[in-house]
């Protein structure tokens, strides 16, 4: 008897460790046991109290009366699928007639309190099921990736959700994306972790980084070009433009619309081309943003109309052609000048990381739901990486990027150096790579040397 006492206290003890130190591992082991059980057993009484079961049909009340039995009690959502995963629970309900699926919604922060987990959201499947995803965990505390992705081409893993699942960057379903992050909100971290995602692929990376290239450069070996400064960028716009035309005409003269063609081989985008046609599918990320809107002459508001409007441009017809847009910045907001908000509405996907003001977070998310923008205003600033992504759809997700130091995103790009196309229309853009170290430039004055 006493060595089952001192096993049980040994077991207990371990499982408190676990708990503490690593959770995703006490999860594994007793966590997603012990959840299932109370699950189990709370359900009915757990629906009731949320206010989730709906009166017995009329005619088991008739049946009751005629038998002389019990009245029958309310009945709850019907259980399909009770799953496990890696990272909580993933609760499948039939709703009753009578019931819709924003009741469970709106009792999500009660049924996390009843069964004793760390976050519950849903989501309608169809009509009359809803998938109830529960957490044991805070899972963004230490992102860690699951080992298989479901990888596709033009789509990368970026980050986890708050729920567990992972978040995907799909060039394919969603081609332009704004992301804003103030400074030290982990807004370069999720930019490293999609340039390293983007590297095994077979896609040209372009990089517009204003800040002299002290964040993209050190990835050079994997971009087809860069630009440091707004007059580079200017250029190597309008190169984009004029290769975005180019790739048009070569799906017109591919389309092949006659009688004897399917429907399904007309070309209308570089996808329905030939393999051996396709043009290589371009991403451009440009860096600060603001910097290519801000300007202090008559000369750099020409620039800068040039350049907003290309960006424009390749945001409206770019798709087609294969070319993405990955547009971030600390700033983003209507101050920055005409052209600014058309260029916004064409951004499909919203990355929102710790923003220092309101107006930035109603940039991001204001036309798409104003729960992500309290949300996005909320992030505390000790939770660096902590952001909030939406789409045009009105769905948003809290996520957290893994953390991706800057030797290993270098480290990745020239792995897969040699998959970086040479596009003759950037080819004068192609970043110089140099086998000798630059000679270092002072950064502050030295008195003369006294002889």
């Amino acid at each position: 008897m006493t060595g089952i006492v001192v096993a049980l206290a040994l077991v207990a003890a371990v499982a408190g460790l676990l708990r503490w130190r690593r959770p995703a591992w006490y999860w594994l082991t007793f966590g997603v046991t012990l959840a299932m059980m109370r699950v189990l057993v709370r359900y009915g009484s757990v629906m009731d109290a949320c206010g989730l079961t709906v009166p017995p049909a009329r005619w088991r009340l008739a049946l009751a009366r005629i038998a002389n039995r019990p009245i029958p009690e309310p009945r709850s959502p019907r259980i399909l699928r009770l799953r496990p995963t890696r990272t909580g629970l993933i609760l499948r309900l039939k709703l009753r007639p009578g019931q819709d699926a924003f009741d469970v919604a709106a009792a999500s922060d009660r049924l996390r309190h009843s069964f004793s987990m760390y976050g519950v959201t849903s989501r309608e499947l169809r009509s009359g099921v809803v998938e109830v995803r529960m957490t044991g965990y805070d899972v963004l505390k230490r992102v860690q990736m699951p080992t298989e992705t479901d990888t596709r081409p033009m789509r990368v893993p970026v980050a986890l959700r708050e729920d567990g699942a992972v978040h995907y960057r799909d060039y394919r379903a969603i081609p332009h994306a704004l992301t804003l992050g103030a400074t030290e909100s982990g807004k370069s971290v999720y930019q490293r972790n999609l340039v390293a995602g983007l590297a095994p692929m077979d896609v040209a990376l372009v990089g517009i980084d204003c800040k002299r290239g002290v964040e993209l450069f050190p990835l050079a070996r994997r971009f087809s070009a860069l630009a440091d400064n707004p007059d580079a960028a200017a250029e190597l716009l309008d190169a984009l433009v004029g290769r975005m035309e180019d790739v048009y005409q070569l799906i017109r003269a591919e389309q092949r619309i006659t009688a004897a063609v399917p429907d399904a081989d007309i070309a209308a985008d570089i996808w329905d081309l030939p393999e051996h046609l396709r043009p290589v599918p371009v991403v451009v990320l440009v860096d600060e943003v603001a910097e290519l809107a801000l300007y202090a002459s008559k000369e750099e508001e020409k620039r800068r109309d040039r350049i907003i409007t290309a960006l424009v441009r390749l945001a409206q017809l770019g798709r087609a052609a294969g070319i993405y847009l990955e547009i971030c910045g600390q700033r983003f907001g209507s101050e920055l000048g005409k052209g600014i908000t058309m260029l916004r509405a064409q951004l499909t996907g919203r990355t929102a990381h710790r923003v220092n003001d309101e107006t930035s977070a109603n940039m991001a998310f204001g036309d798409i739901s104003p729960d992500a923008v309290l949300a996005a205003i909320q992030i505390p600033a000790e939770m660096r990486g902590i952001a909030i992504a939406g789409d045009s759809s009105g769905g948003w997700h809290r996520i957290r990027a893994p953390h991706t130091s800057l030797r290993q995103a270098v480290n990745l790009c020239n792995r897969h150096a040699d998959r970086t196309p040479d596009l003759p229309e950037l080819a004068p853009f192609r970043p110089v790579l140099s086998g000798t170290t630059a000679a270092p430039v002072p950064l502050a004055k030295r008195s003369p040397a006294v002889a």
